[in-house]
């Protein structure tokens, strides 16, 4: 069965990948000249990379560590030692860690916390612990439930100071939706602790060894690929076209360069856009039907990703860190963490700027320069002098993963659309990973789980039918 896909990052590439193990012939279609999606990279006029993103990968991300093994690339996630380090406003330029000791969870967890003295008092961490109770012994179910709060207001119902959310939290939902702990849905913060404290070595860290386009995209189109499947780029999706059933009969590709617009037909096709630019491509009769009605409710966040090359190191540590920053999320020296980046005299700082949404229409001068002025305070000996800024790249992303605020898990769809051949696929769509990496390729092998399901019954049908792709080479 020929299954069409539009969208190359992580949830179209796992998908396809999926299909292919399943006996099916996936197309991805990329409407860009790149792999990977929000996980996109590129070099410039100097060979050195540049990201869509800061991509940290999890222990409690079980989806893509099998999607490593099954491609063998293993070797390529650097692990780092097992904690979570803070950048201390109260003093400049020194850090505050919760060292997980090599104990099963939650006893590595919870010894993290009692250690640390620098952040929290112990009155704080005793209601802090008291008020994850509920979470960590209902489970899943409770953590749905609390989707009707925010962080913040889920804290106060818990009477867990506010303190806390100050010097721990702000920084750690910025980190994981690049909004504020008064917005991020409650039920975001509880999957990610319920993860971390309940799998051992669910929070520890790895960076890639490189680009990901290239250390990680690349490998899955190259397994497509090599078990029969086709993989384009600058095929941008233009139109999806219905036939008289209301079945989609073909994806319109827009021609590029003074080039006809093309159709690609197939048995099956799967959107794996994110869900803001796939919203205006809907055919009309959809958009009446509930299902499509709901993703009405879902929009990106605006996230841009700056990156600072230095004439000299900042840093030595090699870990993520968390800047507890008004205008920083978290922040890496890539020159000590990532192989491929590896500079032993120079620092590459990557840094997401979050929230933001009163940034993203700035200029980048004015973004750099912002973000300098952070750096003067968390590295107080070392800039503006004697470290020299040698270049910057600011990426833009107008609209990211979907703003998980109170709420949102109603309008997350499933990956099977009411459309008999036509399905969903990426972060946004209903798994238990949220918005995500993991959440991306757990889409992408639900979605093809549920089109090979399906399969016969399309394969069948009378109004559909498969001819080769007219972008095949």
């Amino acid at each position: 069965m020929q299954v069409a896909i539009a969208g190359a990052g992580l949830a179209g590439l796992a998908c396809a990948k999926y299909l292919v193990d399943a006996g099916h012939q996936p197309i991805v279609l990329e409407r860009r000249d790149v792999l990977g999606g929000k996980v996109a990279a590129w070099q410039d006029e100097d060979g050195d990379w540049y990201e869509t993103g800061l991509h940290i990968f999890f222990g409690a991300y079980p989806n893509m560590l099998q999607l490593f093994k099954e491609l063998g690339i293993e070797d390529r996630l650097q692990w780092k030692e097992h904690s979570m380090i803070f950048n201390r406003q109260e003093k400049p330029g020194t850090y505050s860690r919760f060292d997980f000791p090599k104990l099963p969870a939650p006893v590595n967890g919870v010894t993290a916390i009692l250690r640390n003295n620098d952040m929290l008092t112990w009155p704080e961490k005793i209601r802090f612990g008291l008020g994850l109770l509920p979470a960590m012994v209902q489970g899943q179910q409770y953590v749905e439930a609390m989707d009707k709060y925010s962080w913040t207001e889920w804290l106060r119902r818990q009477n867990i100071p506010e303190r806390v959310n100050e010097e721990v939290f702000r920084a750690m939902t910025k980190a994981l939706n690049f909004i504020d702990p008064d917005d991020i849905s409650a039920t975001v913060v509880l999957t990610a602790l319920n993860r971390f404290l309940q799998e051992t070595n669910g929070s520890k860290m790895a960076f890639l060894d490189g680009a990901p386009t290239e250390r990680l995209c690349q490998p899955m189109v190259d397994y497509i690929t090599a078990r029969g499947g086709e993989v384009h780029l600058n095929a941008p999706l233009k139109h999806i076209l219905l036939n008289e059933a209301g079945q989609v009969s073909g994806f319109v590709i827009r021609g590029l360069d003074g080039q006809p617009d093309s159709t690609v037909t197939a048995d099956a096709y799967v959107s794996a856009l994110p869900v803001d630019p796939l919203k205006p491509l809907l055919p009309e009769p959809w958009r009446q039907m509930d299902y499509f009605q709901q993703l009405d409710g879902l929009e990106g966040v605006p996230v841009i990703n700056v990156h600072l090359w230095f004439d000299r190191k900042l840093t030595d540590i090699d870990h993520l860190l968390f800047s507890r920053s008004p205008l920083l999320s978290v922040y890496a020296d890539m020159s000590n963490t990532c192989r491929a980046y590896a500079d032993e005299n120079r620092s590459m700082l990557e840094l997401v700027l979050a929230p933001a949404k009163d940034w993203i229409s700035r200029s980048d001068e004015d973004i750099v320069a912002a973000t300098m002025a952070e750096l003067e305070r968390l590295f107080p000996d070392q800039i503006p002098a004697p470290a020299r800024l040698l270049k910057s790249k600011v990426v833009k992303t107008p609209r990211s993963v979907y703003k998980a605020t109170p709420g949102r898990q109603q309008y997350r769809p499933s990956q099977r659309t009411p459309i008999d051949n036509f399905y969903l696929t990426g972060d946004y769509t209903m798994q238990r990973y949220l918005a995500s990496m993991e959440g991306a390729v757990l889409s992408g092998k639900l979605t093809a789980q549920v089109v090979s399901e399906d399969g016969v019954a399309i394969a069948q049908s009378p109004t559909t039918q498969s001819v080769p792709s007219p972008l095949a080479s």
